[in-house]
């Protein structure tokens, strides 16, 4: 069985669409079987993308866990002068938000699979609908690995009953104070403040 989280996704190609409205311009961003919300937009994401104000106008900003590309063109056309790292373990999630990246012109989206972003990028801010269903335990140490490099904020949308409220708790008893900003039907946005 194939998951948006697999390096290799096996499910068969079924290429999609998906329109997305950011700040007035329209993007089409193509989709695929074996990526993280194939053929739609994740309600979660559209939490996230509706509740976060315009990320810092320059400097490395942070997708992780990009599926397709939602959040990280979204992020790239809000801050044109940034440069936005789209990351995931998925090579066809990293194929399509390339190619959707290129279709809409934005050359400031910077593609990557988790081991190939320098360890010397400070990242000013993080987007994320992060993949919780890869476990608490991996989804701890995934948190562990990028939080400590982000010098603002990390905004990240969860599901209440996939553990928005424990995820809360454990981001502040691990030193970056967090709160929710937003409740959106089943969704919770959270900020946890990072120093870096």
């Amino acid at each position: 069985m194939s998951h948006y989280f697999d390096e290799s996704p096996v499910a068969g190609h079924r290429a999609g669409r998906v329109e997305l409205t950011v700040a007035g311009r329209s993007l089409a961003l193509a989709t695929d079987a074996g990526v993280f919300a194939a053929g739609q937009l994740d309600p979660g994401t559209a939490a996230l993308l509706d509740t976060v104000a315009d990320p810092p106008a320059t400097g490395d900003l942070l997708d992780l866990g990009c599926g397709y590309g939602p959040i990280a063109l979204s992020m790239a056309v809000r801050a044109s002068d940034a440069t936005v790292w789209a990351v995931d373990v998925n090579e066809r999630a990293r194929d399509l938000t390339r190619a959707n990246a290129a279709a809409a012109g934005l050359a400031n989206v910077s593609v990557a699979h988790p081991d190939e972003v320098p360890r010397d990028i400070r990242f000013a801010e993080l987007w994320s609908n992060p993949p919780i269903r890869i476990g608490k335990e991996a989804l701890h140490e995934l948190l562990r690995r990028w939080l400590p490099r982000v010098d603002g904020s990390a905004y990240l949308v969860v599901q209440k009953h996939l553990g928005s409220d424990s995820l809360q708790r454990w981001l502040t008893d691990e030193g970056w104070p967090c709160e929710k900003v937003r409740s959106r039907k089943a969704f919770r946005v959270l900020r946890a403040r990072c120093t870096g």
